[in-house]
């Protein structure tokens, strides 16, 4: 299967804050930007469009096709009580907990890596099966990271791994391609 996974639009939302889960608009312009430049590579053509059902994704998922399929094991990571804290203030102790369980540890007391990399494979597994030959995925970096670990190979715990080591440099309304 060809999938192309793209990161959503720039959110509107101050820059150093932590908004995982949280349903952010993003800018109208940036949504023109990618929904162009997605055009212009012939994309998404006749493939279905798969979205993450927060706004940053779906404003342009809903541009992209007359009917897309949201879904929620594609949005992002639950950050809990660091929901739109500015990451200065996280307590530097809880930043570091996370860093030594990396899989587990819930930051925020929201979602740890190993809840998310279950709902993002469960996605990845049924799409698999879907018989689609191609599709579009908007989601975020989080599981676009995942998404890639999981293509990769390994156990879901080194998938996981993975992607949670993995740096984060995804642009807004960057393409990822990952071929079969």
């Amino acid at each position: 299967m060809d999938l192309y996974l793209v990161r959503h639009p720039q959110p509107d939302v101050a820059p150093g804050h932590c908004y995982g889960r949280t349903d952010l608009a993003a800018s109208e312009s940036d949504i023109a930007r990618v929904q162009a430049a997605l055009c212009s590579a012939g994309l998404p053509g006749d493939m279905p469009v798969y979205s993450s059902p927060l706004a940053r994704c779906a404003s342009l998922a809903r541009r992209l096709a007359n009917q897309p399929l949201f879904d929620a094991r594609l949005a992002e990571m639950n950050f809990g009580a660091w929901e739109m804290r500015h990451w200065d203030t996280i307590p530097r102790d809880e930043v570091d907990a996370w860093s030594a369980d990396l899989l587990h540890y819930r930051p925020g007391g929201g979602e740890n890596v190993m809840d998310v990399a279950i709902r993002v494979a469960a996605f990845n597994n049924e799409l698999a099966h879907s018989g689609h030959e191609r599709a579009l995925v908007i989601c975020h970096a989080g599981t676009i990271r995942l998404l890639s670990s999981l293509h990769a190979g390994g156990t879901l715990e080194q998938a996981a791994l993975r992607a949670a080591q993995a740096p984060h440099r995804i642009a807004y309304g960057e393409l990822l391609h990952l071929k079969d």
